[in-house]
């Protein structure tokens, strides 16, 4: 089996790929930190079987949002976080796609690109649930960014995890969607086509596109989307619980590689898994220079305090538990438990980390359970700024 790792081979060709290009900081302070992660630098606890004799260091996790090895333990965390937060209806899984055209102005502007994106596809949705002839209510929306495709090209697009109904507050009422995919798909792809044009058009206007310079070329692109169907997918409801959670844990905090999909590295190319959708799913396997492998890979960076996962309608933070008691009354449902659900998104505030070696069994005698006996401290090393 191969040790190959997105760590490894960033370690042992990232210099060479920093000779012939630039790293914006965002990019080099996330290669840094996946570069340390569970290394002495970090530092970490000294554990002891409290059986036999048996001795080692865990180091500590750098806990980037980019780093293969720290997002499932992230994912885990923020699903039972959100388990009680469930309400007692079916889900809809929703995705909107930005058209490939964008993807040059992404380079430039990825920020503003992103954040018109989660605001057009909100207000998308929220235009079709306020309809008195559809739901005639506040709906609710979990929304999670993407920006990568199966093989690490860009390709950008918005999953959204949506309680299939909406709430209106004067009534009290719930109100269930009538349809088996919530709302007409190619209803929601024009009006989520027409609010993305015009968003772009007034931030153009307001400066906020600034690097776009060529007028004629910004206005042709526009007229152009707008003769394009933008492709919105829409998935029937789904109505067990452990399969929104699974759904939750699968997209909140997946990353662009995963160390599972790496198969081998070596001088020249490095080998991984992808899914291949336009050929039947089909599991296939690219080769790729380095060089190439890791400008893909970095080019999934998000911009420093940019929020991948949001909250929106009778989900959003400052009133989603008012709401979902109300909603869970009104559909007589015992209201479960209070558990913490604080906001665990903000790359700036990771979820802590249990320390598992105080409950982890001892991989050589299988008996004893392995406790903390020292404390690593961090060996202090300069952060990368580029």
């Amino acid at each position: 089996m191969s040790n190959v790792s997105m760590q490894s081979i960033l370690a042992t060709h990232l210099d060479h790929y920093r000779q012939h290009h630039t790293l914006t900081p965002q990019q080099a302070r996330a290669c840094h930190r996946i570069g340390l992660c569970r290394s002495a630098a970090l530092g970490g606890e000294q554990v002891r079987c409290s059986q036999c004799d048996f001795e080692q260091y865990r180091y500590h996790s750098c806990r980037n949002r980019h780093c293969p090895q720290c997002q499932r333990n992230a994912s885990e965390t923020w699903s039972r976080q959100r388990t009680a937060q469930l309400l007692p209806v079916p889900y809809f899984h929703l995705v909107f796609t930005l058209p490939h055209q964008l993807n040059p102005w992404v380079d430039l502007h990825p920020e503003v690109i992103y954040r018109l994106l989660f605001q057009c596809v909100w207000s998308t949705l929220k235009t079709f649930a306020n309809d008195p002839k559809r739901l005639d209510g506040d709906l609710g929306m979990i929304a999670v960014l993407h920006t990568w495709g199966q093989t690490l090209s860009r390709h950008i697009h918005l999953h959204c995890l949506i309680p299939g109904g909406a709430w209106n507050e004067e009534t009290q009422q719930w109100h269930p969607a009538k349809s088996s995919y919530l709302f007409p798909v190619r209803a929601l792809s024009r009006k989520f086509r027409g609010a993305m044009v015009n968003a772009l058009r007034k931030s153009r206007q307001a400066q906020a596109l600034h690097r776009l310079t060529d007028d004629k070329h910004f206005n042709d692109t526009l007229k152009q989307l707008m003769q394009t169907d933008w492709v919105v997918y829409t998935q029937a409801n789904i109505q067990r619980p452990e399969t929104i959670i699974n759904y939750l844990a699968r997209y909140t905090h997946k990353i662009a590689m995963d160390n599972h999909r790496l198969i081998d590295s070596d001088d020249q190319h490095v080998r991984f898994r992808y899914k291949d959708y336009r050929d039947h799913d089909k599991h296939k396997i690219m080769q790729l220079e380095h060089g190439e492998f890791i400008r893909r890979f970095l080019q999934h960076i998000l911009p420093d305090g940019f929020m991948r996962i949001r909250h929106y309608g009778i989900l959003a933070n400052r009133c989603r538990q008012q709401r979902t008691d109300s909603i869970k009354h009104a559909l007589a449902v015992t209201a479960e438990l209070d558990v913490d659900t604080r906001d665990q998104d903000s790359p700036h505030s990771p979820a802590p980390i249990p320390p598992a070696a105080t409950v982890c069994r001892c991989p050589r005698c299988k008996n004893g359970r392995l406790v903390i006996i020292a404390t690593l401290l961090p060996q202090r090393r300069r952060e990368v700024t580029d």
